[in-house]
């Protein structure tokens, strides 16, 4: 019995067998069909600016959650409360909600608040004057994605750096390493590559949860796809083309992952 549990059965990946056949009859379809090759033509120009966001919006959300995951650690009671209290706020508010108020409270509040601080106490020579109009939907749906996911991956990195043995932090401690350098040495490389599988699936969601940003205008590929099926009226092809997008992204990058992890469990460290 124990012999079945902690053995990994043989990977089949049938269903990527299936999602081949499945793009072959789409890559057939669109061959014969030429409002497919138009429609990708149209909505591939979106492609760059959905994996712009979704990068751009993940890494400052990665370091704003380790921030929080290591304030949350921290011995100051205030410190690891307030960044408790953000992390539970943040995960109880949907990310379209989170959007919405980004950009239509958010933004115009730190503008605001950028200028009355110009106008007063803040030299004005070497800073620039900042307008509402100069903080694109873009930088915006940006801020709110990277806040939003930011304290989920908090959870993660929190889990990932209690998953080390205290004793090892002792033992680098006795050998005369500072707190700092324990940290970067024998608890951040440990922390990271077990909870990598993890952040990789975050990585996906976030991609996917990019779309989002189309409620604000944003040239991404389901705003583009929206505005072709509108105006042509091909709202079947339109949406398979947008649907096909995305699964290229989401299942190459999740091919990607497997293949990491795999490595990663070659050489023992997940």
């Amino acid at each position: 019995m124990a012999l079945l549990i902690e053995s990994e059965p043989p990977e089949r990946p049938y269903w990527l067998l299936a999602l081949a056949l499945i793009s072959a009859a789409f890559v057939w379809l669109a061959i014969a069909d030429g409002r497919y090759g138009l429609i990708f033509q149209t909505l591939a120009e979106g492609l760059w600016t959905t994996v712009y966001v979704a990068v751009i919006a993940y890494a400052l959300a990665a370091s704003l959650g380790l921030l929080l995951a290591l304030a949350s650690r921290a011995r100051n009671v205030w410190l690891s409360q307030a960044a408790r209290f953000y992390i539970e706020v943040v995960r109880g508010l949907p990310a379209l909600v989170i959007l919405l108020y980004v950009t239509f409270v958010g933004a115009p509040a730190a503008v605001n608040l950028y200028q009355w601080a110009l106008e007063g106490w803040i030299a004005q020579d070497w800073l620039p004057d900042v307008q509402l109009r100069d903080v694109s939907n873009t930088t915006r749906g940006i801020v709110a994605l990277a806040l939003a996911y930011s304290a989920f991956l908090a959870e993660v990195f929190r889990a990932g750096l209690q998953s080390v043995q205290r004793e090892q932090i002792e033992a680098a401690q006795a050998l005369g390493l500072s707190r700092w350098l324990t940290f970067r040495l024998v608890v951040w490389p440990q922390a990271v590559r077990r909870v990598l599988p993890v952040l990789g699936n975050d990585f996906i969601a976030m991609v996917k949860d990019s779309s989002l940003v189309s409620v604000l205008g944003v040239n991404d590929i389901t705003q583009l796809g929206k505005l072709y099926a509108s105006s042509s009226f091909l709202t079947v092809e339109t949406y398979n083309v947008v649907a096909v997008l995305y699964l290229m992204l989401t299942v190459t990058l999740s091919l990607l992952l497997r293949r990491l992890e795999r490595h990663l469990r070659r050489r023992g460290g997940v």
